[in-house]
């Protein structure tokens, strides 16, 4: 059947959809969500989903294609394309049998994984297979096989024998930048280590958007090895190169509903480990109320479940737990913590202290799972490259070879400062609510935006004295933050 094409000026995520009109869909004994293959004369077949529509302005000779297809096929308006009824991907059957309690071996992961790359499957489709395995679980086995289907359905940066390092935060802690500090401070002894990080999705700021305030984070495969050889490392986007590109796709359907099955979990976060060849990991589980691990006894079994996955792996994998109460630095939002780490790396005296002790115990954790540690241990000895100034030298190369982002390191231009409003002491801080307010004020899209927190729990505090600061660059933007409690960030005793 041909139908004349018309352009939809939308994009949607590099997926291919068609629309045609219902009518016509009923006439094709075609639905919604169908596979379909796409003709257009003297362009090779493409595959893509079906989505149908009421409206009257597609009329029933029409066939939509968002920008995407239209691109894909070459298209003008008025082009002739023929449609087609496709075979569902085999995959869409082994997502049921994870919906009905199957246990998924190696080549039916390996399937969807394969489709979820190709975009041959739909966001419902791909929530659905995250579903199953929130429902149902996901074994030792399946968790990694997983993991090597991510890694094998993407790039892979390799580096023979030499010992890479790697480390993650599960997340869940404003202002935790100590990547920022910790890889300067290691790759300046001489270790590999390539750190693909992510952007925000519902908090205020990735590792990747805090490092676009200093640096280029959107680089090749290609670029990224070149700067291996400059620095020993790198801190970038992981959208940014095909690393491990199934997971990125498996977050979108897994935001939504906050949904994070352990093995999918855990696959997301060794995948990335795996993609550019570490075998010396730390992971950093934070424990507290409002992160994603609230007791220490879930993270007990989590870790067992990183370590024996990582030996699956041929990784030495050491997983700590740490406080996650609180946020780490004092910056919420990209250039707030950005002037942060630079601050640390510096040296300056008002530099955050807990950030600047929790980076300095980190790397000196990876610098002897490297057996770099030296004769007085790892801590010591990233102590000593911090205060040398050895790694502030260190992060320049990195960010000169990422290409600088040379615009000052300034804050939002309108402020709202909160105020106790009693004496006392500092008895809890809500880290869900700051990370809504610095959301609010802008962060991340705004890099300028966010949040300054003057104080942290157990300290004192009189009536009167500024709790935080909140930046924006619009007045409307900061009314805005109004819509939250802001006299219940702090809870004061």
């Amino acid at each position: 059947m041909k139908l004349n094409a018309t352009k939809i000026p939308m994009r949607v995520g590099n997926l291919y959809i068609a629309v045609i009109n219902e009518r016509r869909a009923h006439y094709l004994d075609l639905y919604a969500g169908d596979r379909v293959i796409l003709k257009k004369k003297g362009k090779p077949e493409l595959r893509a989903i079906l989505d149908t529509t009421e409206n009257s302005e597609l009329r029933e000779n029409d066939i939509g294609l968002y920008e995407e297809t239209w691109e894909k096929l070459e298209t003008k308006y008025g082009d002739d394309i023929d449609i087609s009824i496709a075979d569902k991907p085999i995959s869409v059957l082994y997502i049921k049998d994870k919906l009905n309690k199957k246990r998924l071996n190696a080549k039916e992961i390996d399937e969807i994984i394969k489709d979820v790359v190709a975009e041959d499957l739909s966001d419902v489709e791909i929530s659905y297979f995250v579903a199953g395995c929130y429902i149902n679980g996901l074994d030792d086995e399946e968790t990694a096989n997983l993991t090597k289907s991510i890694v094998k359905n993407g790039q892979q940066l390799k580096f023979g024998n030499a010992i890479v390092a790697d480390k993650h935060c599960i997340g869940g802690v404003p202002g935790n930048r100590t990547t920022m500090v910790a890889i300067p401070i290691i790759t300046s002894t001489g270790i590999i280590m390539p750190k693909t990080s992510s952007r925000a999705i519902t908090s205020p700021s990735g590792t990747a958007d805090t490092m676009e305030v200093l640096a280029n984070v959107v680089n090749d495969a290609t670029k990224l090895k070149k700067i291996v050889k400059q620095c020993n490392g790198f801190i970038t986007w992981g959208g940014g190169v095909d690393l491990a590109s199934a997971d990125d796709k498996m977050i979108r359907a897994r935001n939504p509903l906050s949904l994070d099955p352990q093995g999918m979990l855990l696959a997301s976060i060794m995948a990335k480990k795996f993609s550019v060849s570490a075998n010396r990991v730390l992971i950093d589980i934070p424990i507290g109320p409002q992160v994603k691990i609230k007791k220490k006894k879930e993270g007990k079994v989590l870790k067992k479940r990183f370590i024996k996955l990582g030996k699956q792996l041929g990784m030495k994998v050491k997983v700590i737990f740490t406080d996650g109460e609180q946020p780490i630095g004092n910056g919420i939002g990209p250039t707030l913590e950005a002037i942060d780490v630079m601050k640390v790396l510096k040296n300056e005296p008002d530099a955050p202290k807990e950030l600047r002790e929790k980076s300095i115990e980190m790397a000196g954790m990876i610098l002897d799972l490297c057996g770099k540690g030296g004769l007085f241990g790892g801590k010591r000895t990233a102590r000593k490259i911090l205060d040398s100034g050895k790694a502030y030298e260190q992060m320049m190369k990195i960010i000169k070879a990422q290409g600088a982002n040379k615009k000052p390191l300034k804050p939002g231009k309108f402020t709202k400062i909160v105020r106790a409003g009693k004496d006392g002491l500092i008895k809890e801080i809500d880290n869900k609510l700051i990370s809504h307010i610095a959301r609010c004020a802008g962060a991340p899209r705004d890099k300028e935006a966010g949040l300054f927190v003057h104080k942290k729990l157990g300290e004192k505090v009189k009536k009167g004295e500024p709790l935080y600061t909140i930046y924006a660059n619009s007045e409307d933007r900061l009314e805005y933050t109004n819509e939250y409690p802001l006299n219940k960030v702090y809870s004061i005793g």
